[in-house]
């Protein structure tokens, strides 16, 4: 599996409700200084209904990028009862998911 791929299916396992950030992400691959990389992974996301790369912020709590644009990503945010406020997680600690599962 290559690295975007293992990208999304690590995006994948995030559950409605929950964020994680792109070093988290970078972490979980074990490379952990690749947080940017994994943003360009998530920037190509080819179905970003399936795969929820919305789900995906910075570490300091701020929405970041999004396919579809910030604005929408701050929407489903809140769609899924995720706290927003001026583009940033509020309570970032209560929402974070980092409980991946290996890949196989």
């Amino acid at each position: 599996m290559d690295f975007d791929d293992a990208v999304l299916h690590l995006v994948k396992q995030i559950p409605m409700g929950r964020v994680t950030t792109y070093g988290a992400l970078a972490k979980a691959l074990g490379k952990p200084k690749a947080a940017r990389a994994v943003g360009g992974a998530l920037n190509k996301n080819p179905d970003p209904v399936r795969v929820p790369c919305h789900r995906v912020v910075r570490s300091d709590g701020s929405v970041g990028g999004y396919v579809l644009g910030a604005e929408r990503k701050i929407e489903l945010l809140d769609s899924e009862h995720i706290l927003v406020k001026n583009r940033k997680i509020r309570s970032l600690k209560d929402f974070l998911f980092k409980d991946f599962k290996p890949m196989d």
